[in-house]
């Protein structure tokens, strides 16, 4: 186990993997719940049952691949955003099956392995200048701080302004034990308490029980028997129609860029780079990501991806693919233990993802805000993802803003070719979506 993960290269020991997988997979439980809800929506035609254990074993599936391909403490499910343009836009919108949905996911996939072995999705990476990768990271950090505040209670958009925090007076309890487990990770990472975020998690979700937050329920069953997935429901029918490449086109980049940002942040994070200041293993990283997409549509749900919670496994101390192993284990686990899972509450989750952001500004610092044809664009990247709500349009306006920069700075030189292509594609992107 040390030679195969590297534990003490990494600086790292097992039982710190083990929590941090733990961590990361506490962090993102709320997918087992949220994507079953959101496919199996009135009106789309599919179960919840089957959708939850697709979502399990997909998880699972592709997180033990970056495990054991790249040897990075990143976790990997069916990703937010992606769901819901399954069902919201591909099957209420359009009018299209499910299984329509599915065979694009398929496709998706397919494209991405290939992609991935030939190299072309690593060579995308490379092509982010060095500054816009730092930057990512801060971007993200904000994201999923605005993530954590908002699945807190603590911000909502019903303040009379567009975001703000709420009043916590009155029956906030969901805010108010949030709030009582930031409290309890900063003072246990102050300390330097090993496992500070999941023994946070842990304390918060016991102190919610008093306050409401935490239910359980009556004839409390910690075992349940996972329902039977959907297995190659494909609709091969359509799949040269212009519809099918719309909606296979938006799944490919929409993930692509998810999961390159997500990468990009958790690698800058945990310092998990080579020599060359690129992510380490990164073909197996991204090679993992495809072939989750390519199970989970086998299995019967959306598109598979790397999530920023891992950032979250990474700050408990998850530095290698053990860490992956461990949170993989767990949803395996939750496929028959899922109702004690879900007693974890959303508040005792949310203070990590908010302290997750606090740790993931460090790179701010080496940015270099001097230089107006690197600081502007770093400061475009770190202001879209959180205000869009989109790590990929954080990437996208980020590399444009780069481009036009560096040509007013009258310094097109430094631009790579790989950026110039990916300039025009997203300024191409830009002016489908207005159009269409």
């Amino acid at each position: 186990m040390e030679k195969f993960f590297q534990l003490k290269e990494r600086g790292t020991t097992v039982s710190r993997e083990i929590v941090a997988g733990i961590t990361t997979f506490l962090a993102m439980a709320y997918i087992l719940i949220v994507n079953p809800s959101i496919l199996a929506a009135d009106g789309t035609g599919m179960a919840w049952g089957p959708v939850f254990t697709a979502t399990a074993i997909s998880a699972a599936i592709a997180t033990l691949v970056m495990a054991f391909c790249a040897n990075l403490p990143v976790a990997l499910a069916p990703g937010l955003g992606l769901n819901a343009f399954f069902t919201y836009s591909v099957v209420f919108g359009m009018g299209c099956s499910w299984q329509f949905a599915l065979t694009a996911v398929f496709v998706e996939g397919i494209i991405f392995v290939l992609l991935s072995v030939c190299g072309v999705r690593e060579a995308i990476i490379k092509s982010i200048p060095e500054n816009l990768k730092k930057a990512v990271s801060v971007g993200i950090g904000l994201f999923i701080t605005i993530i954590g505040l908002v699945n807190a209670g603590i911000c909502s958009h019903d303040t009379g302004t567009f975001i703000g925090f709420v009043n916590f007076a009155g029956e906030n309890h969901t805010a108010i034990v949030a709030i009582i487990g930031l409290i309890i990770t900063i003072a246990l990472f102050t300390l330097k308490v090993p496992g500070a975020i999941l023994i946070a998690i842990i304390v918060t979700t016991i102190i919610g029980i008093p306050f409401g937050v935490t239910t359980i329920p009556e004839n409390f069953k910690p075992f349940s028997a996972p329902s039977t997935p959907y297995f190659f429901k494909f609709e091969w029918a359509h799949v040269l129609s212009v519809k099918f490449v719309v909606v296979l086109v938006t799944f490919l980049f929409t993930d692509m860029f998810d999961t390159i940002g997500t990468l990009l942040g958790v690698a800058e994070q945990g310092n998990l780079k080579d020599e060359n200041g690129d992510i380490k293993n990164v073909k197996g990283a991204l090679l993992s990501d495809a072939i989750g997409t390519v199970a989970g549509a086998c299995l019967g749900t959306s598109t598979v991806t790397s999530f920023v919670e891992s950032s979250s496994g990474v700050a408990a101390g998850g530095r290698t693919g053990l860490t992956s192993v461990t949170t993989a284990v767990f949803f395996l686990l939750s496929l028959f233990l899922s109702p004690l899972f879900f007693l974890v509450p959303s508040a005792a989750t949310a203070p990590a993802l908010i302290f997750v952001g606090y740790l993931m500004m460090k790179a701010v610092t080496s940015i270099d805000f001097a230089d107006p044809t690197e600081g502007i664009p770093a400061f475009i990247t770190i202001m879209t993802m959180p205000f869009s709500y989109s790590i990929s349009k954080g990437i996208m306006f980020g590399i444009i803003s780069y481009i036009i920069a560096k040509l007013a700075g009258k310094k097109a030189k430094d631009i790579p070719v790989v950026t110039w292509i990916l300039g025009v594609i997203f300024l191409a992107d830009i002016v489908f979506e207005a159009v269409k």
